[in-house]
């Protein structure tokens, strides 16, 4: 080679830039230092919560041996989460959001120590059972909404999609560790031990949050009210292509969510061994594409993304409940775990990067109440139609349900289909609020601190 000659490309240069263009983009954490703040602290409260998880039914188990009872958990959850999750969006809507996370954070965190204390009497109670599982629903649906909200106020316009796939991750790994670690901290240590641990990370979860900078509600806000709340009811109304994620995700959930055959799945198959890592493999499958996610960075597409997920999870639900090979079954569950991850991630990055700022709070309100009433109607479902059909003729058939409701709600939103990212009206109005806000110096692009300089409602 004579000088002249250009460098050749070191080999296999081209093989780890492919690499690193599929794992997690990590801009957020680079460019945040409340989205890292905000990482830590829900990854330490995650695996804490997934071990309360697991030891609050086995003790009602233990205390009742009645399998009404441990069902009836969903029950009282659900209707504190679906009222106190539409008052918290208006919340975080009208209140520095900081203080509201802070807030439910350290309640959530004396939920944890009434379970250690009613652990360690000498006959435990179940009614403090029930009364924490209630409480605690209402407080997730009041922090659940700042949570969300907070997100396009720290992280800049272009990397929320990482910032979702990376908030996805998180989640992905305290559900396969939290209750990992739960079945033999049970085994060995007992429930105080998990009681004990979940409030700990609630302590350094606050501790954490304390750092956050303030994050004030805009100058326009209003006192949280039942008006405020229809408010934003019907701009999600005026927003087909919002409309039509939540329609989508419901389809998905209400059709398609196996979870409470699986015990009966695995007996069906002759494997009940196989019945935790069921339970597991939906979890792994998101956190395979929550560890290879760099690429949803790319996409703009993200209506039809989100469509295309939700189908191709239906047809992995079908295959499952038709398959006779246990891992083939596992393969499939993994698979619409993966699905269910990449929908999940183009919903959140869509939503964020249209929702105005001062109505983001009340927006993730009604995206909390569909991303979370789904999965519980979906067991209704799933549970009656294998009393009458069959428990793999319950999950074929709602696996087929979901992909023709996907089908035709992907014909009937012709706006969810044709969004772009890119051009969409709604993203390039938060996009030129974002730059003005960066023009005046705002800290990692963030809302002004000042309530009285804060945007005008668009």
């Amino acid at each position: 080679m004579t000088s002249d000659d250009p460098p050749s490309p070191a080999p296999g240069r081209p093989a780890r830039r492919r690499l690193r263009a599929l794992l997690p983009d990590p801009a957020p954490w680079r460019s945040s230092h409340d989205f890292r703040l905000m990482w830590c602290a829900g990854a330490i409260t995650v695996f804490g919560s997934f071990l309360t998880f697991v030891a609050l039914p086995l003790q009602l188990k233990e205390l009742t041996g009645s399998t009404l009872a441990v069902g009836a958990l969903g029950a009282v959850e659900l209707v504190p989460l679906i009222v106190f999750g539409l008052y918290g969006g208006a919340l975080a809507d009208a209140m520095d959001r900081r203080r509201l996370i802070l807030w439910t954070e350290g309640a959530l965190g004396v939920i944890a120590v009434v379970l250690l204390l009613n652990s360690l009497l000498p006959h435990p109670l179940v009614w403090p059972l029930y009364a924490t599982a209630a409480v605690s629903s209402a407080l997730t649906g009041l922090q659940r909404p700042a949570l969300d909200a907070i997100v396009p106020r720290i992280v800049p316009h272009d990397q929320l999609a990482a910032a979702a796939a990376l908030n996805a991750l998180r989640w992905q790994i305290g559900a396969v560790a939290g209750p990992a670690l739960a079945g033999g901290l049970l085994a060995y240590a007992g429930l105080t031990w998990a009681y004990a641990i979940d409030a700990a990370t609630y302590g350094i979860s606050v501790l954490l949050a304390l750092r956050l900078a303030p994050q004030p509600a805009a100058h326009e806000a209003r006192k949280p009210s039942l008006r405020g709340i229809a408010e934003g009811a019907r701009y999600a109304w005026s927003r087909k292509e919002l409309l039509g994620t939540y329609a989508i995700d419901l389809t998905a959930m209400l059709f398609a969510f196996p979870l409470a055959v699986f015990p009966f799945l695995a007996e069906d198959l002759r494997a009940p061994w196989a019945l935790g890592l069921m339970y597991a493999a939906l979890p792994a499958g998101s956190l395979v594409v929550s560890l290879t996610s760099g690429w949803t960075s790319r996409v703009h597409r993200q209506g039809r993304a989100i469509a295309l997920a939700a189908a191709g999870w239906g047809l992995a639900v079908t295959a499952a409940g038709l398959l006779q090979d246990v891992w083939l079954v596992l393969l499939c569950l993994t698979l619409a775990g993966s699905c269910d991850m990449i929908s999940g991630i183009f919903r959140s990055a869509l939503w964020n990067q249209t929702i105005p700022d001062e109505l983001r709070g009340r927006l993730a309100g009604i995206e909390l109440l569909s991303y979370s009433a789904g999965p519980q109607l979906g067991q209704v479902r799933a549970g009656g139609m294998a009393a009458l059909t069959g428990v793999r003729a319950s999950v074929a058939a709602g696996g087929l349900l979901c992909f023709a409701g996907v089908a035709l709600l992907a014909l009937g939103l012709p706006k969810l289909m044709a969004y772009d990212s890119r051009t969409d009206e709604h993203a390039r109005r938060m996009r030129e609020r974002r730059a003005a806000g960066s023009g005046r110096g705002d800290r990692d692009g963030a809302a002004p601190q000042d309530p009285d300089a804060a945007p005008a409602v668009a």
